[in-house]
């Protein structure tokens, strides 16, 4: 498939990308190779394939989530450095 330097300079605007002619007859190259590329992709029969989730055959191991040592909010709230009536205090992060 060919990608044209209109259409490139129509992706590049959505992208919010600027880079110059030279550039942009690089960039129309690539995609279209790239685009080639996928159009061979489809050409193969996936029909009797199914989808891969993971590349890994690692199963993990899962446990039950128990609640251990409860604690109340106000309990919590002994343990910060700083606290404010019903919250933790930290530093500021943002100016």
């Amino acid at each position: 498939m060919k990608i044209d330097k209109d259409s490139i300079k129509r992706i590049a605007h959505l992208a919010r990308l600027e880079f110059d002619e030279s550039s942009a007859a690089k960039m129309s190259k690539d995609m279209s190779q790239i685009l080639d590329w996928v159009e061979q992709l489809n050409e193969i029969d996936t029909d009797n394939i199914e989808p891969l989730t993971t590349m890994s055959t690692e199963v993990n191991v899962m446990r039950e989530d128990k609640v251990a040592n409860q604690l109340s909010h106000r309990e919590g709230l002994k343990n910060a450095p700083k606290s404010d009536s019903d919250y933790f205090r930290v530093p500021k992060v943002l100016e």
